[in-house]
């Protein structure tokens, strides 16, 4: 899920292994090297399996089968390469977690086992939204773990202040609202640099765009396309409302430490950038508030960008029944809603997302994940995103006078090349 942390630039740090059992990665079938108790390798990405979800997990699975769990936890930095170079080996972990960006790219090179049996069986009723990036030239890879989208953080006082007194259900509601805040002269409406990419992505989504096309057998850009125009020109709108620079993201500086002063009226973020925001000043807590990003008509949530996470068996497992046992179990409706309750998390089906209530943050998302996407699912498109990103250079052209038409042109060439470097 933690897609802007992920680098690829070499071998990460030595594994540091939770609830390790005894198992190494030259285990055979028996999985401790002969004795006769089975064990089964699982890496999770550090931050992603919380406690009290993985001791349930563990528990379970280790009184069901009767094998052990060795759990092997992951740092970001430097998980494509590692997880590339662990699934062409002869004794790969058996299940492993991957960002369900990534999934098409690990699913392309051979290194993930087909999940089609176990789809039939317990994934009937996974949501579209978030199973739509397990799924490669549709065969399913892999399954859909959990999701996480940006919502609207917003300072109730400064709304209020500003006669505000219900959160929007529309985007020109919206509009009206910042306007409201812009007149009062007190604040700064709205924190949006020019370039928080993973908004733009969900403006586009919800248009309907796609920001990549077919020219004979290659990817190519779209970003020509007027749906990726009527997006951006609804970015641009929201951006007028910000003093923010607009050829920055929403890391430089951090958006939630410019929320923090006071000083703004909201800003488009996920849920934990809320408690950044409390970390720089705790008296920000008490006017903190969150709605779903409106959209163009009330009851249909904004297009929202999913960041999230996949489980997926290694094709080079020599233990594929007993992971699909361990995915079965992790992936149970009790599961899935205890780590919804945990950490607030997206669930897999629609019908547990009443475990997020309580949950302020978890709330406002939860409401658009089901229209919500995804960055183009094709193995090509991660040297799109590599430094410098020529979306985001787009976004500062048409923010800085540029025709969406020209600053696609703009553009082109660059995005086109990174599009077609193999991977």
């Amino acid at each position: 899920m933690k897609r802007g942390l992920i680098a690829a630039t070499g071998v990460a740090a030595m594994l540091v292994s939770v609830a390790a059992c005894g198992s190494s990665d030259s285990d055979k079938e028996s999985g401790d090297g002969g004795s006769g108790a089975k064990s089964l390798t699982v890496w999770f990405m550090d931050g992603s399996n919380p406690p009290g979800w993985t001791k349930a997990v563990q528990a379970e699975f280790e009184q069901k089968t009767g094998a052990k769990l060795n759990i092997q936890i992951q740092k970001w930095d430097g998980i494509q390469q590692k997880l590339t170079t662990a699934l062409s080996e002869s004794s790969p972990p058996d299940v492993v977690e991957i960002g369900n960006t990534q999934t098409p790219s690990y699913a392309q090179t051979g290194g993930l086992a087909e999940l089609e049996d176990l789809k039939k069986e317990i994934g009937g009723d996974w949501t579209e939204s978030l199973n739509k990036p397990a799924v490669f030239e549709g065969k399913q890879y892999a399954a859909p773990w959990y999701a996480a989208n940006r919502v609207v953080i917003y300072n109730k006082k400064i709304w209020a202040d500003a006669g505000i007194k219900d959160t929007p259900k529309t985007r020109d509601e919206f509009f009206k609202d910042l306007e409201a805040i812009q007149s009062k002269g007190d604040a700064e409406p709205l924190y949006l640099p020019g370039q928080n990419w993973y908004f733009f992505d969900g403006l586009t989504i919800g248009t309907g765009a796609d920001l990549v096309k077919k020219d004979g057998k290659k990817w190519v850009s779209n970003l020509a396309d007027p749906k990726v125009a009527k997006a951006m020109e609804t970015y641009k709108k929201y951006q007028s409302f910000s003093k923010a620079p607009k050829d920055k993201d929403e890391a430089t500086p951090q958006q939630a430490d410019v929320f923090a002063k006071g000083k703004t009226g909201a800003f488009i973020g996920m849920g934990w950038e809320a408690n950044t925001a409390i970390k720089a000043n705790p008296e920000i807590e008490k006017d903190l508030g969150y709605f779903t990003i409106p959209g163009e008509s009330a009851g249909k949530p904004e297009g929202v960008f999913l960041g999230g996470s996949n489980l997926a068996v290694s094709e080079g497992s020599k233990k594929k029944d007993l992971a699909k046992e361990f995915l079965k179990i992790a992936l149970s409706d009790k599961h899935e809603g205890a780590l919804a309750k945990e950490v607030g998390s997206i669930p897999n089906k629609d019908s547990l997302l009443g475990n997020l209530k309580g949950q302020a943050a978890a709330e406002a998302a939860a409401p658009a994940a089901k229209g919500g996407g995804t960055t183009p699912l094709i193995a090509e498109w991660a040297a799109v995103e590599n430094a410098p990103n020529p979306v985001k250079a787009y976004m500062t052209a048409v923010l800085n006078g540029k025709s969406p038409e020209e600053a696609a042109k703009q553009v082109e060439a660059d995005m086109n090349k990174r599009l077609g470097q193999k991977q």
